[in-house]
């Protein structure tokens, strides 16, 4: 079946899609048809038996992707939420990311165990959520987390080793900072070492930003890194990345 261009606008989304999309049946071709949908009716379709409140329609959506999880916790067994993960929807995967990070009691180990199969999603939105669902749990320990998260960056798979990065990075896309790789920028080398050449231009381009949002703080540390990989891996890869993350470094 050939891919749906989809709709570019929430008001360009077809009755027909919006209906496929709120039964749980179709997945979303562009983050305009995710913010389209209607999670109290998207739930419904998941939780039929249950008396499921209302979610808001007004919230920003990594909140209303924050309430559909609480939902699914208050509804579902451990089993039924690991059967979420495999959930048609792709934004019923996004939910399942976020139960993994709201379950009471995990380690960041256990979280990142438990949502290793959705950082490497087929689908694009599920892969964003995946990683903006922990990124408090990984910024509030993010010694551990770049620990834990160093093999990641070695993974045959492109999409968990662009997690480790985009998981990482000190300023990030709505999420908040981390204060401490804003201070030293530094311990994030363990995770970014491997990915100086990486073949994929989707985790290139996530360590590019992670640098420029280094840069911000410290231009003439990212200039130097830069220089150093430039000279001790002179490959196209390496030259795309350090393009792109001194693009807002004054020479």
């Amino acid at each position: 079946m050939p891919k749906r261009t989809g709709a570019s606008r929430v008001s360009a989304v077809s009755a027909e899609v919006l209906a496929g999309l709120e039964a749980g049946q179709l997945e979303t071709a562009t983050l305009s048809e995710g913010l389209a949908i209607n999670f109290h009716t998207l739930l419904k379709s998941v939780l039929p038996e249950a008396d499921v409140s209302p979610v808001s329609l007004t919230a920003g959506i990594t909140t209303r992707m924050k309430q559909a999880a609480q939902v699914l916790l208050q509804y579902c067994k451990a089993r039924e939420l690991s059967n979420l993960k495999k959930h048609p929807s792709d934004t019923v995967r996004g939910w399942a990311a976020y139960t993994v990070a709201q379950q009471v009691g995990l380690t960041l180990e256990q979280r990142l165990d438990a949502i290793r199969t959705l950082a490497d999603d087929a689908h694009f939105g599920v892969r964003e959520w995946a990683w903006l669902a922990l990124r408090d749990h990984v910024a509030s320990d993010i010694e551990q987390a770049i620990e834990l998260l160093t093999s990641w960056a070695m993974e045959k798979s492109e999409y968990l080793r662009r997690f480790a990065s985009e998981a990482t990075r000190p300023r990030g896309v709505w999420c908040a900072h981390i204060a401490l790789l804003k201070q030293k920028p530094e311990l994030g080398l363990p995770i970014l070492e491997p990915l100086r050449s990486d073949p994929a231009k989707y985790v290139r381009d996530s360590v590019a930003n992670w640098l420029n949002d280094a840069g911000k703080n410290h231009p003439t540390w990212v200039t130097a890194l830069c220089q150093r990989w430039t000279k001790e891996s002179p490959t196209p890869e390496t030259a795309m990345i350090v393009k792109r993350a001194t693009r807002n470094i004054k020479s």
